[in-house]
């Protein structure tokens, strides 16, 4: 497949670009469809929903406030309301508008003033729902509600419509995240083709993703979160599957590969691996679905046909891009060096190798510093809340914050999510009663009742998302209403928000047991062994608690929240534990195959671990960070977003990533598969043989020949030495056909020298591997007697075999 796409390159842009721009122009048509339905069935707060539907089947329509406060005097003086009451008379006439409900009417009027004066409110009812109101319409009625504002006259909004339009720009953030990935991609590979071939990559796999989800919101629910986390998650793992691949094809055309066979090298190897790095992300977007939260489904939707095109672009449109850059995707300094002095040798050298080597001789030290690192950032998850943010949380500088905070002043904390008791039966009167005299309520007010149900408006003394209001609820749940004989269930978005928090933490066990259960099983065929998965589930638990501790203490604690520029404090919004354990999962699998496939690779040719391991790290970690780097980068620019959802998520996700990659898969990881040594590759026999075979790396041509051709038996003999000439002590030296199976093994003696046993003449793999030097590998060719061969061995230099 990468051969075709190489060679027939214009063909596959030419399809992309189609589809691209298809689907672009059929999606804009059709316009959007994003509905966010929060089902949750068998909860008090749906039964309370479904009885006020029946009741009032013409309440629609989105409601927001207008608030404002005086400085002297109260909001009842003539030159207050002089102000306000046309501002109030316009936005009425205005088309789009149901209602206005304001505080200079009626017995009701009175109460939307409070007790001081200062304060006072006034409802807008939009016809529609908040997604369908026009922006235009809602910021005419933010100008002219603000436009009344004078000295001592502060005038703010709140409510769903009014934090649409303050929201920044679309696409800021995805912009400034591939700005920062384009640096990283440019210091990277030094080469401006080379940093803009994962981008385009990504662009093509997002926007084809994003274009699809689109019109797919005509025909399921998919709520609006959806496109912003596939955008989040498509950019991230977009270009770090092209990354991988295009270092791969750059790595092959330095050892003087022909661009066509390096691309196909790189695609029959990295590709392999993106294919099942991708699989095992849907595998754990999938896992979502087992929670049974309708508002989820959409979400695995988008966020999983995005994963799934871009892994379709990076296999696919890359080669195509490969083929026309040819030599060019090289910097011109490289390419000037590969002219003038050749092929490099095939090594991996410098800070990856010295420190792949450090891990080598120190695991348990690496080990430790590497869990306590982990432990201390995952302490503050202990303190764990799951609950729902509101206006409460946006910046100050906001107007829905400032319009949550004079509401809260003038009303009480309460005021802002008040609850609804909806009763159906039973003696209403000693209902009100009771919850009157209930702690922590600071007003109920029985509605007028309608086809047989009643609603009584209950305000909480404390905000709605304290833990106190969590206790009236079920006080009031489980109490008040029992001991009141009445048929009557707590319903209002405070109880929505704390029902779904509740489902969703006894559902979350499910969840984890069913991604972490299926990444086990996926890694246990691919890489033949019970220990690698074990470790890779064991990690990802240490990556969830430790990011998990970190949203904790930011978001929820409030630590660096007015540096980050994300407003106040609050709980975990009860979805995100569900959506960031799904994106985590899936991308520390990503990296968990990329290492190890690597070291798979090595260990399948020497059936040495501890140079398997070493070889694996230092070629696969400079990569691995370099691709974290740029998620980091991707996931941060999420908090430009103006979605507290989406900047929780994308904060969270960005330190799960930079901890997964720089302290697990290239510390811990590593460390552990050291001390375990060969038992990391065992698998019982009979599960071997039951087991269907999954290759992530290419099938070996030459595991099939026969060790050498057929002849007397000879030797290979020589000396091991460092570069000054010093005699290695206890250099491992392997003797295997081409294909990697070993012949033979023995250790160097004290002055250096090694022999070992060949079948016969024929072209053999010679590699020697020291702990406190590094290690190398050639390929030899014995004939009809022994064969002298002196191997040096460089400092920290890992020299691999391909």
């Amino acid at each position: 497949m990468a051969r075709w796409c190489f060679r027939h390159r214009l063909v596959v842009l030419l399809l992309w670009v189609g589809a691209l721009c298809g689907l672009g122009l059929t999606a804009s048509t059709a316009g959007t469809d994003y509905a966010n339905v929060f089902s949750l069935p068998n909860t008090d707060s749906k039964r309370a929903y479904d009885l006020m539907e029946k009741a009032f089947p013409e309440t629609s329509g989105d409601t927001d406030t207008v608030v404002w406060k005086v400085d002297t005097g109260t909001v009842r003086d003539q030159d207050v309301r002089s102000r306000i009451e046309p501002a109030l008379e316009k936005i009425a006439g205005m088309d789009g508008i149901g209602a206005v409900t304001g505080p200079y009417t009626g017995e009701r009027g009175a109460a939307q003033v409070s007790r001081d004066g200062r304060i006072a409110y006034a409802q807008v009812t939009f016809t529609e729902r908040a997604n369908s109101v026009p922006k235009e319409l809602v910021q005419d009625v933010v100008d002219t509600a603000q436009g009344a504002e004078r000295g001592g006259l502060q005038v703010e909004l709140g409510g769903q419509a009014i934090q649409r339009v303050q929201e920044p720009p679309t696409g800021l953030a995805e912009v400034v995240g591939l700005v920062a990935a384009a640096v990283v991609l440019f210091l990277a590979f030094g080469s401006l083709f080379g940093m803009l071939l994962p981008i385009g990559v990504a662009v093509f796999g997002v926007g084809t993703g994003l274009f699809s989800t689109q019109l797919i919101s005509h025909a399921t629910d998919v709520p609006d979160l959806a496109p912003l986390l596939a955008t989040l998650i498509g950019l991230g793992v977009g270009i770090d599957y092209a990354l991988f691949i295009v270092t791969r094809h750059r790595r092959g055309i330095l050892r003087g590969t022909d661009p066509e066979e390096a691309a196909v090298t790189a695609l029959n190897t990295s590709g392999r691996a993106v294919l099942f790095a991708g699989g095992t992300v849907c595998i754990a977007l999938a896992g979502m679905l087992v929670t049974n939260l309708r508002f989820l489904d959409g979400v695995v939707i988008g966020t999983s046909l995005t994963v799934v095109l871009s892994v379709l672009a990076a296999t696919t449109l890359l080669p195509a891009f490969l083929g026309f850059l040819g030599p060019r995707v090289l910097s011109r300094r490289q390419r000037r060096r590969l002219a003038e002095q050749g092929p490099e040798p095939e090594r991996a050298s410098g800070l990856a190798a010295r420190w792949s080597g450090g891990v080598q001789r120190r695991p348990r030290t690496v080990a430790a510093l590497a869990v306590v690192v982990m432990a201390v950032l995952a302490l503050p998850v202990l303190s764990l809340r799951l609950g729902a943010t509101d206006q409460g949380n946006d910046q100050a500088s906001t107007t829905t914050r400032e319009a949550y905070d004079l509401l809260a002043e003038g009303f009480g904390p309460g005021f802002n999510g008040p609850l609804q008791v909806v009763a159906s039966g039973g003696d209403t009167t000693a209902l009100v009663k009771g919850i009157e005299t209930t702690s922590g309520v600071a007003q109920a007010v029985a509605l007028p009742p309608a086809r047989g149900v009643t609603v009584i408006q209950v305000v909480p003394t404390t905000s709605p998302q304290s833990k106190e209001t969590d206790d009236l609820i079920d006080t009031l749940r489980d109490r008040v209403i029992p001991e009141a004989g009445a048929q009557a269930h707590v319903g209002g978005v405070t109880a929505v928000s704390k029902d779904f928090a509740a489902v969703t933490g006894d559902r979350l066990p499910l969840f984890v047991a069913t991604i972490i259960g299926l990444g086990f099983l996926l890694l246990l065929i691919a890489f033949r062994s019970l220990v690698v998965p074990l470790t890779a589930a064991v990690m990802n638990l240490f990556a969830a608690a430790a990011s998990f501790g970190v949203l904790v203490a930011v978001f929820q604690w409030g630590w660096g929240l007015d540096l980050l520029g994300l407003g106040k404090e609050g709980p975990i919004n009860a979805f995100l534990p569900v959506i960031m354990l799904s994106l985590l999962f899936g991308l520390s699998m990503d990296y968990q195959v990329f290492l190890v496939s690597r070291m798979h690779e090595e260990w399948v040719h020497t059936k040495d671990n501890a140079r398997a391991v070493r070889v694996g790290l230092a070629e696969t970690s400079r990569v691995i960070n370099s691709a974290a780097l740029i998620m980091v980068c991707v996931f941060l620019a999420f908090v430009l977003s103006g979605d507290p959802s989406a900047a929780a998520a994308g904060v969270g996700l960005a330190a799960a990533v930079a901890l997964d990659a720089f302290i697990l898969r290239t510390a811990l990881v590593p460390a552990a598969m050291h001390l375990l040594g060969r038992s990391n590759w065992w698998l019982p026999e009979w599960l071997d043989k039951r087991l269907p075979h999954l290759a992530v790396e290419p099938a070996e041509e030459q595991a099939a020949e026969p060790p050498a051709a057929v002849g007397p038996a000879s030797v290979v003999h020589g000396f091991i030495r460092s570069v000054d000439g010093d005699a290695v002590h206890g250099a491992s030296v392997t003797l295997m056909t081409k294909g990697g199976r070993q012949l033979d093994r023995v250790d160097s003696l004290a002055d250096g020298s090694y022999i070992v046993a060949v079948p016969g003449p024929g072209t053999y793999l010679l590699a020697a591997t020291s702990a406190s030097y590094g290690s190398r590998a050639r390929h030899v060719v014995v004939g009809g007697g022994p064969l002298v061969y002196d191997v040096e061995l460089a400092d920290h230099e890992v020299d691999a075999v391909n």
